[in-house]
């Protein structure tokens, strides 16, 4: 099979439904040669049956990103059905109800260090669960929603984003003399499971179609998936620490 990940081997985080953005990662990535190993939570069933809807059905492995238990076993359960991994794609989010639509300033420690624990220390965990299979030219790709702005209802997510951002680029510094890359897409507001849990990210994605130049829509999902699997491939093999927008340029144009 021809295509920029011909031969690669990718571990890809976060399916939950077929309006996944890691849904359509994983299905790129096949489309472009790679080999797919997916991990799910929680109800393992739903992501083994969406998995099976890929055009080569992915072997799902369960991952709980807060669990020793899980992180520590995660090379050997990978290394059950590929012998190495060539990029490893971070799309993982969590935010207690609390931490979401207006109440920034009465979330209780317990429910915001629940978002950082699983939306940006998830990335350096993962990463480091994942380096005994990461040789030189290894990449690892996560997604983020730009982070350098308070947007409406986002709150403590848009806190543990930034932090997420922070970590990509410390891991990027460590992770240099090893040959792995780290970066990460911004996506605009897609409607995924995750995003139409947030209040007032409907009338967000309104505001996105509106002013960002290219437009912005459903084909937002696809146009993410290609980011992630080209920052995957071996064509950005100098890139590393950083944030590829794919939101229509939104980020470049203000009021």
């Amino acid at each position: 099979m021809t295509g920029i990940l011909a031969g690669k081997r990718l571990l890809v985080t976060g399916v939950i439904t077929e309006k996944s953005i890691a849904f359509s990662i994983a299905r790129v990535a096949q489309e472009q040669g790679a080999t797919v190993v997916l991990t799910g939570f929680g109800r393992l069933s739903l992501v083994e049956r969406v998995a099976r809807r890929l055009p080569d059905p992915a072997p799902v492995l369960e991952l709980d990103v807060t669990d020793a238990d899980h992180l520590a076993s995660l090379a050997e359960r990978i290394g059950t059905h590929v012998d190495g991994l060539d990029a490893v794609v971070h799309s993982i989010g969590f935010a207690p109800r609390s931490c979401l639509g207006g109440g920034f300033l009465d979330a209780p420690w317990a429910d915001v260090s629940t978002a950082l624990h699983v939306s940006a220390y998830s990335l350096s965990s993962l990463t480091v669960a994942c380096l005994p299979l990461l040789g030189r030219g290894a990449s690892v790709v996560g997604l983020t929603f730009d982070s350098s702005q308070a947007w409406p209802s986002y709150d403590w997510m848009g806190v543990a984003k930034a932090g997420l951002e922070s970590a990509s680029r410390y891991l990027a510094r460590d992770l240099g003399e090893r040959g792995v890359r780290v970066n990460l897409v911004a996506a605009g507001p897609l409607p995924t499971m995750a995003g139409r849990g947030i209040p007032g990210m409907a009338d967000l994605e309104g505001t996105w179609s509106a002013r960002a130049p290219l437009g912005w829509g459903d084909s937002g999902r696809e146009a993410s998936a290609m980011a992630c699997v080209a920052l995957a491939s071996d064509w950005f093999p100098a890139t590393t620490g950083e944030i590829v927008h794919v939101d229509g340029g939104f980020h470049a144009i203000g009021v």
